[in-house]
């Protein structure tokens, strides 16, 4: 699944105080980076206002009204100062358009040669009046790694992703749809939210109940259409050789409902019961469907874990890559450092180092072998990883949660389903953190270093309440 193309709206500051000339050049400097970068930029043109920059009352409100003509594709905006800039302005501006989108303050450093009146930016100060300002009118905000980057500087280019994984991750929760697809397994109440929470949150809860889904799938003919699509797609997808046909047929069925249930109720992500229902009454697991779906970006967790979805959906959208929910599961010997993530598994395929579809070992003694083919196994490859666990706060009424990052090690492992050694600093806080404050077992996890982007969007834009180990 393709990307969207990201759009930041461009606010360049400038105060008539200072050289004009450098609003000029510093609008040309960001605008040529943005573009370079694969940016759609929504800003002021030259003919619009002195320079495309924002100074004047008439200016800041020409800049709005451009930015509400396309609130629906700006992601974010990222304010400049190549001279000290007029606070105020920038301010307005951002309040008169209404957007809520996270900001970007990036100022341009002065050449110690070039000091004298004619050249001068003294953006290093004008940087702390604009963020001043913003505090003042309550627009959050946020700020480059160093306190004065050029546009063209690796410094400015590493913060310009991480900004662009924030708005990701804030545009991606903004007006949520999620499935759940089943009641979640009777023996899991650590997977119980509040729907109510998350929906004050802008998150709403779809469901699904199992019986609808096991109803059209009974009378889905053998050669429909989409079942013979996905059929394909699960053979192209993973080898499923050692599995039966009508196991294969059956898995086929699901996902199509599944499919066409999502796309018709808007569903983005999703949940399922994963346990013994599916098994019992259809005869094989929903793992490689789910697999499947989060392999496409398209997160989908185990065990009706909701919000264990939503840590899932984070991590991918700051990423752009697949999200796999794991159980914080075993010591990994003695070392206090390492631990087993393992899931039985939907994991995706990206994850692994080589996969292949299975039966699942774990339950196959009470409902029968022939009853759980459709897991995903294989070891996890040895990457740097991110991750992330959300949760409903019912006592506060909060949602919180916590983020940070370690790696899958190419220790070996002995084991079925999907599984990988993860080695993270100080491990050991983190498990009493996590045992102190009541969080679930499960944990989203990502191949990739986006702790600090969903750190920052969840915190600063989404206001829960949130926990960064580093």
């Amino acid at each position: 699944m393709a990307a969207k193309k990201m759009t930041m709206g461009l606010i360049v500051g400038n105060r008539g105080f200072f050289p004009d000339h450098l609003a000029r050049s510093g609008r040309e400097e960001m605008l040529a980076v943005l573009q370079a970068s694969d940016i759609d930029v929504v800003a002021l043109g030259p003919n619009e206002s002195k320079y495309g920059a924002v100074e004047t009352r008439e200016e800041s409100r020409r800049c709005a009204d451009l930015f509400k003509r396309h609130r629906d594709r700006i992601d974010g905006v990222i304010v400049t100062l190549p001279n000290f800039g007029e606070e105020r302005a920038i301010a307005d501006t951002l309040r008169l358009s209404e957007l809520s989108v996270p900001v970007l303050i990036q100022a341009t450093p002065d050449d110690p040669r070039k000091m004298t009146i004619a050249s001068r930016r003294d953006s290093f100060c004008g940087k702390m009046s604009a963020c001043s300002n913003l505090r003042q009118y309550g627009i959050p905000y946020s700020i480059t790694t160093l306190h004065t980057e050029t546009p063209d500087s690796p410094e400015f280019a590493a913060d310009l992703e991480w900004f662009a994984a924030v708005c990701r991750v804030v545009k991606g929760f903004r007006n949520l749809r999620v499935g759940a697809i089943g009641a979640r397994p009777a023996a899991f109440n650590t997977v119980r939210y509040s729907e109510k929470i998350l929906e004050s949150h802008g998150i709403s809860v779809e469901t699904l109940d199992l019986s609808e889904v096991l109803g059209r799938i009974d009378r889905m003919k053998d050669n429909d259409n989409g079942a013979q699509a996905k059929l394909g797609a699960i053979q192209k997808y993973v080898d499923s050789s050692a599995v039966p046909a009508p196991a294969l047929l059956k898995m086929a069925k699901l996902g199509a409902v599944v499919d066409e249930w999502m796309a018709a109720t808007e569903v983005a992500i999703s949940a399922v019961q994963c346990w013994t229902s599916i098994e019992e009454n259809l005869g094989v697991v929903p793992c490689t469907i789910m697999s499947m779906m989060s392999n496409e970006l398209l997160s989908s967790a185990c065990e009706v874990d909701i919000c264990g979805v939503l840590g899932m959906h984070a991590l991918r959208l700051a990423s752009g890559t697949p999200s796999a929910l794991l159980d914080w599961n075993n010591n990994y010997g003695s070392d206090p450092n390492k631990a087993v993530c393992f899931h039985c598994s939907n994991l995706p395929k990206h994850f692994f180092r080589s996969v292949k579809m299975d039966f699942q070992e774990i339950i196959a003694g009470t409902v029968g072998k022939e009853n759980t083919f459709g897991t995903c196994v294989g070891l996890i490859k040895p990457e740097r990883m991110s991750f992330a666990r959300f949760s409903t706060d019912d006592t506060s009424g909060k949602l919180r949660g916590y983020v940070g990052e370690g790696r899958f090690t190419e220790d070996s492992l002995n084991t079925f389903g999907g599984a990988g050694v993860v080695e993270i600093a100080n491990l050991q806080r983190l498990l009493h953190f996590i045992c102190e404050r009541g969080f679930e077992h499960h944990v989203a996890a990502n191949l990739s270093t986006v702790a600090s982007a969903v750190y920052e969007a969840t915190t600063r834009y989404l206001n829960w309440d949130m926990y960064w180990h580093n």
